[in-house]
């Protein structure tokens, strides 16, 4: 949590980027983690907004977003205005009748595959790109969708590769965000007493000196990026 704190404190002393707005955009591979990553950094944050570019794509237009997302949430937000959109759903594939409302605040974080693309960052103040090569971020992708999404997968795997091969985002990364795993040591209390026969446990598995085995947690470390200037 130190470096999500840390980072909060960066983004906070960051100048406004997007009318009153400082635009946080976190890049990466699919299934690289930006949700779940950006969700904690949010936290860390105060509960700063999340914009999802997967609300600005379709099945057709799986990146030509970039106008879209534009017209509708960055151009009112710079004018220090409120931002409505329609998100795309993804089972009915069809933009939802309902209209969300963005009103501008200190901290807005974009995530999603092109978020730091070249239309998109004259509004960002910070770009993070989260380091996991392609092939281990899309097998991890799939994995987490099923087999029912194979299909959709082939499809996204040539698009993804032939956007970052036209339109790069890495190289303009402020920072890389590698996302590591840390276990807890174990605690050290002594093991609780045993539950009565039929009874149903609670607890999570056990290690064999009887101790709680903790559940492994994510944690990042940040690494300078910026290849080449924006």
């Amino acid at each position: 949590m130190d470096t999500l704190n840390a980072l909060a404190r960066r983004i906070r002393a960051l100048p406004p980027s997007c009318g009153p707005v400082r635009l946080v955009a976190v890049d990466g591979h699919a299934g690289s983690g930006k949700t779940t990553f950006a969700n904690r950094l949010a936290a860390a944050l105060g509960g700063a907004p999340v914009l999802h570019t997967d609300d600005f794509a379709t099945h057709e237009e799986l990146f030509a977003w970039a106008g879209r997302l534009r017209g509708q949430v960055l151009e009112p937000l710079a004018r220090g205005g409120t931002a409505r959109y329609a998100a795309y759903d993804w089972v009915a594939r069809r933009f939802a009748d309902e209209v969300r409302e963005l009103r501008p605040a200190p901290v807005i974080l974009i995530e999603g595959v092109g978020s730091g693309r070249r239309a998109l960052r004259p509004y960002l103040a910070l770009l993070l790109w989260m380091e996991l090569p392609a092939d281990a971020a899309w097998a991890r992708g799939e994995r987490r969708d099923g087999p029912d999404l194979s299909d959709f997968w082939e499809g996204w795997r040539r698009a993804e590769w032939a956007h970052f091969a036209d339109d790069p985002s890495l190289p303009y990364a402020d920072a890389r965000v590698r996302q590591v795993r840390r276990t807890p040591e174990p605690s050290k209390a002594p093991k609780p007493p045993e539950e009565p026969a039929g009874s149903e446990g609670t607890e999570g598995p056990e290690s064999p000196e009887g101790r709680m085995v903790p559940a492994r947690q994510e944690a990042y470390e940040v690494l300078e990026g910026r290849v080449v200037d924006r």
